[in-house]
């Protein structure tokens, strides 16, 4: 006989809403009998919805890995676990993405076959720092999980005091803004610093991301205590013609609204004759008119990267982003790469020399001072060094919650045509 569904009056208001829920997914996961992770489930569901009818977290800590290896298992046992024994254990497995999150089918069907057999099911594609995150497996199986995944060709990634796992975005393999070859700069330093990924020695998190340009995919800029993305040091490319077509279809005003005036530095102006004039000088690289108008405009030739510091939520001091510490470091050759591996591993060391304990680089530098940080790790002070972006705000959020109730709509809608 299967267990029973509990009840969960509390974790079903969260369906009621127009936006997708994380509890249909965990209900679902719940339901499949015929899956050994059933049972675990409704135990989760159980002890979550008990958490909040007491406002209380019921997850421990303690001491959980595999052979070799002092992190990337997140150890979670349940301090209720005598009414909830099938979850008394739901610890979490992190392992690295391929750079570009590049995946085939078969690859990932394997990877879910081996949770399936091991864990709850349960998979977030991806953590906030990278991770492919299976949550949800007991001790005895954390071992056996990671040796076939392992086999797969996947590593765990980073946790605790080290340096956490990487990301890139999809960049030159398919997107035309990127500037760099984002998935040889990720693996280049994620091969280079293994061993403070696997065995964690530093005084805090410290975390590395990479993004083909301003767009930021990867969301390094915001999240990474090292970013590195994509930019350009020359004019930007205009093909005329093709900025002529974008103004027969949609016209000069709307040009003017949605591109030139949307140029946080007033950069563009658009010409009697329909063409498009940039002032290169007063360009940020904001990366807005070449998201409108993709066929028109293109990134420089003079590609390279920029390098931020510091990027990082909430923890001693309040949201940081990072701070240009390197403006710009072409990446052609494997020589150029190398640069950017040294100027990392020279960061790294000066971090491990000079913060504090649970203090992550962005507090770092901004208690001893930025000088003082740069004249360690061996940069001269460059005027382009900044601290904090301009403000360009063009992305409204207002009508969201109308589009996602009429997209609702159309969904429910399909489904019913559907059956």
């Amino acid at each position: 006989m299967s267990k029973a569904m509990p009840e969960t009056p509390l974790l079903d208001q969260l369906e009621s809403g127009p936006w997708p829920s994380f509890v249909s997914g965990l209900k679902r996961l719940a339901a499949s009998d015929d899956k050994p992770y059933a049972p675990m489930m409704k135990d989760l569901l159980g002890q979550l919805e008990r958490s909040y009818q007491t406002r209380k977290g019921y997850w421990k800590g303690g001491t959980v890995g595999v052979i070799g290896y002092g992190a990337g298992v997140i150890p979670r046992f349940s301090e209720i676990a005598d009414e909830f024994p099938d979850s008394a254990e739901f610890h979490t497995l992190r392992l690295i993405p391929p750079p570009g999150t590049h995946y085939s089918t078969a690859l990932l069907r394997s990877l879910c076959d081996i949770w399936e057999k091991y864990g709850s099911g349960l998979i977030a594609l991806h953590g906030q720092t990278g991770d492919i995150m299976l949550q949800g497996c007991s001790s005895e199986n954390v071992q056996p999980c990671f040796d076939e995944a392992n086999e797969l060709g996947f590593d765990l990634g980073g946790a605790g005091a080290g340096v956490r796992t990487s990301i890139s975005c999809v960049g030159a393999a398919r997107c035309e803004q990127s500037c760099y070859d984002e998935a040889k700069a990720m693996r280049l330093i994620v091969n280079n610093f293994l061993d403070e990924m696997h065995r964690p020695s530093l005084p805090y998190k410290f975390k590395f991301k990479f993004s083909g340009c301003a767009n930021d995919c990867s969301n390094a800029i915001q999240r990474s205590d090292f970013a590195v993305f994509g930019t350009w040091r020359d004019d930007m490319q205009v093909d005329q013609d093709a900025v002529r077509v974008y103004v027969a279809k949609h016209g000069r005003k709307w040009i003017i609204d949605n591109v030139i005036r949307r140029c946080p530095s007033e950069a563009l102006s658009l010409n009697d004759d329909d063409s498009l004039e940039v002032d290169n000088k007063s360009c940020l690289r904001c990366m807005h008119c070449l998201n409108v108008m993709t066929k028109a405009l293109k990134p420089g030739r003079e590609r390279g990267v920029s390098v931020l510091i510091g990027g990082k939520r909430t923890l001693k001091t309040g949201d940081m982003m990072g701070t240009v510490v390197m403006p710009f470091l072409r990446l052609e050759n494997d020589e150029d790469y190398d640069k950017l591996l040294d100027l990392a591993k020279r960061i790294v060391e000066f971090f491990i020399d000079n913060a504090l304990e649970h203090e992550r680089i962005g507090e770092m530098v901004d208690r001893i001072g930025l000088v003082d940080f740069l004249e360690g790790i061996g940069i001269e002070v460059d005027p382009n060094m900044i601290s904090h972006p301009r403000t360009n705000s063009y992305i409204r959020t207002d009508g969201w919650d109308e589009e996602v109730a009429k997209w609702k709509a159309r969904k429910d809608a399909g489904l019913a045509a559907a059956v």
